[in-house]
């Protein structure tokens, strides 16, 4: 099942009530989420410093300890995706635990890619042997980031959204060939930090758009030390609703989207049909 979270805006920002105060919280919905599951499989947050990832995981849970809430409390950054597992393919590993990272690149996916071991000898041969080499879990998670990247490189002049478009079509085609009625779950976000794309396939996700410095509902408190030179823009991506209250806005199902530079997400049918 999983849960995720991305935030993207135009000046550094805090993310810790997202992840830990609000009422569904990131860490909240580890316990527990509006199905019913818990997602306590491991923990992951990434964001960037000096333009590369930096990403902290664990594998127990994230309401477990303290070293989720730290982490979630240090984090000030322009981008940032979380995630919290419940483990379909794969282990429970560090090897397993998204948000999983690659030069600039990060990347986390909430969903399944059913008979994924039929599916998976397919996508390694459509890999750059430099990402099939750097394959260090199990997951189809991991798999599909590396696939994605092996068609971006190939192809840059294509830009990101047609990549998205054509690695995750060539994915659900293969899903059928293999079992026509099996579901796929294809919630993705991808980002290099400048760039942030994704979809949405059979799970859900919603999005809260921010135009203005605001006092945040949970803790009372401007989550910007803002530039008065520019206007705040940003937006949050998350499985489900993170605050009570606030105009989250959901995602329409076969649905690819990307944050436009107004901080708006563009959205696009996935039409991924066969």
């Amino acid at each position: 099942m999983c849960r995720l979270y991305a935030m993207h805006a135009n000046e550094p920002t805090k993310i810790e009530c997202s992840l830990v105060k609000a009422q569904n919280a990131l860490m909240v919905q580890s316990k527990e989420d509006m199905q019913g599951y818990a997602n306590g499989h491991g923990w992951g947050v990434a964001d960037y410093a000096d333009g590369l990832p930096l990403v902290e995981k664990q594998v127990w849970a994230a309401f477990h300890g303290e070293h989720f809430t730290k982490t979630a409390a240090r984090v000030y950054a322009k981008t940032v995706v979380a995630h919290v597992r419940r483990a379909t393919v794969g282990g429970t590993s560090l090897e397993n635990t998204h948000p999983f990272d690659h030069g600039r690149w990060i990347f986390a996916h909430n969903g399944t890619i059913p008979n994924f071991e039929q599916v998976r000898p397919l996508m390694l041969e459509q890999m750059d042997p430099i990402h099939r080499s750097e394959i260090s879990g199990t997951t189809d998670s991991e798999h599909l980031f590396r696939y994605l990247l092996s068609l971006y490189l190939r192809h840059p002049e294509k830009g990101l959204m047609t990549t998205l478009r054509t690695g995750l079509t060539q994915v659900v085609h293969w899903c059928a060939d293999v079992d026509t009625d099996a579901p796929v779950g294809l919630n993705v976000i991808l980002t290099d930090g400048d760039q942030l794309v994704g979809s949405r396939l059979n799970r859900s996700l919603f999005y809260l758009l921010r135009d203005r410095i605001f006092d945040c509902p949970i803790c009372d408190r401007p989550h910007v030390h803002h530039d008065p030179q520019r206007s705040y823009q940003a937006v949050e991506i998350a499985s489900e609703p993170i605050t009570h209250g606030e105009d989250w806005y959901e995602v329409p199902n076969d649905t690819l989207f990307r944050v436009a530079e107004d901080y708006r997400l563009d959205m696009e049918p996935f039409l991924h049909r066969i």
